[in-house]
């Protein structure tokens, strides 16, 4: 088994980008201009690439390689959004890589682009300043429109093949995750289990007991044969079960208004391990949204507009007021679930109050965000 923090380590050291690899500080997939440059780097990749892996490494720096890393990044539609944009869609995965010298909030992501034999890939519509039917390839380090409509000849199977040789996983660095995952949470009552004799899962969360049924939050998951991650904010609540061939974390969004909350089930991520040392990985968004009267919804987004206005002029905000500006991002989320479309604009136009107000508030609004992305990538 690959160990991704190996071949990331092991593609910087000895690759400039190239046909087969990319590198970038960041991926910008809220605006259509960062969509559709990375849907022409997909491309491009896969059609340079038809029969090896091929990678995007993001959260690194051009001037020496300095791995400054990224936020989490939890966008399980991914795959969506490339089938919609793309002819002859590769199969493409995205995973937050962990590294020791980064903050607990921050890994480096890695894109793989899988081989596929489905013939060229191409946009198959118009988005941003690229056209429906353009064919992209990477020319040495850059992603360039073609008009030929042939694969290249294969000479990097070879090349990708000897890096991912390099970078397979040891008893030694798989003790050594373990204890490092061990030691680092130990405030989180951090816990593991070997699945197959072979695959070793840690996890660590705080815990909380509602109704008899005990959810998680600031969660950290870590498989340690691969050092691939999953992370739940202090806002987010998780229930974690497990036979002996899965591990399964189903995620909660707790919705509601002025104290009346409900926790509602949002999605369900599943490992299951498999005799051949192997496993399988599926996510499936699980959400259906609550349906409140007209006029609650407007209320509410009333009520934003009121306290968006005293940040504005910057009034004082009293202990009712900070209740309601915590509760701002969800209650536009509410909204939006519940047909006011608008509610999205004016959550982006709020950024830079809720920014400036307080960073708890700021990490609730990316989380409304980051639930309102995953329902629109899965609807589309």
């Amino acid at each position: 088994m690959i160990n991704k923090r190996l071949l990331i380590k092991n593609l910087l050291a000895h690759n400039d980008e190239n046909s087969f690899y990319d590198k970038k500080l960041k991926l910008n997939l809220s605006e259509k201009e960062g969509k559709a440059k990375f849907l022409k780097h997909i491309c491009a990749l896969s059609n340079s690439n038809p029969k090896n892996n091929s990678y995007i490494v993001i959260g690194v720096r051009d001037e020496g390689n300095q791995i400054v890393g990224v936020d989490f990044f939890d966008d399980s539609k991914l795959q969506n959004l490339i089938n919609a944009y793309l002819e002859n869609p590769p199969v493409v995965s995205y995973e937050n890589i962990s590294f020791p010298h980064l903050p607990p909030n921050r890994v480096v992501g890695l894109v793989t682009v899988h081989p596929t034999n489905k013939g060229i890939c191409r946009l198959r519509k118009n988005i941003w300043k690229y056209y429906g039917g353009a064919v992209f390839m990477r020319d040495g380090s850059i992603s360039m429109p073609k008009d030929s409509t042939d694969l290249p000849e294969d000479v990097n199977s070879g090349i990708v093949k000897a890096i991912e040789n390099h970078s397979h996983n040891n008893i030694g660095l798989t003790l050594d995750g373990v204890f490092d995952f061990m030691n680092t949470r130990e405030d989180l009552k951090p816990e593991y289990k070997v699945f197959k004799e072979y695959f070793v899962m840690c996890w660590a969360g705080k815990q909380k007991r509602v109704k008899n049924t005990t959810y998680y939050s600031r969660v950290d998951i870590k498989l340690i044969n691969e050092q691939s991650q999953i992370f739940y904010s202090e806002f987010d609540e998780v229930i974690i079960e497990m036979t002996e061939d899965e591990f399964v974390i189903t995620e909660y969004i707790n919705l509601g208004y002025d104290g009346e909350n409900k926790y509602y089930p949002f999605e369900i991520k599943k490992y299951h391990f498999k005799e051949s040392g192997k496993y399988h990985f599926d996510c499936k968004l699980l959400f259906e949204p609550p349906i409140f009267n007209p006029s609650v919804i407007d209320f509410l987004m009333k009520k934003n507009v009121n306290l968006l206005l005293k940040l504005q002029h910057k009034e004082t905000i009293n202990e009712k007021d900070a209740r309601g500006l915590r509760d701002l991002p969800k209650t536009y989320l509410l909204s939006y679930l519940n047909g006011y479309l608008d509610a999205l604009n004016q959550l982006k136009q709020a950024k830079p109050l809720l920014k400036g107000y307080d960073k708890e508030v700021y990490r609730i609004y990316k989380d409304a965000l980051r639930v309102i992305r995953k329902v629109r990538y899965n609807n589309d």
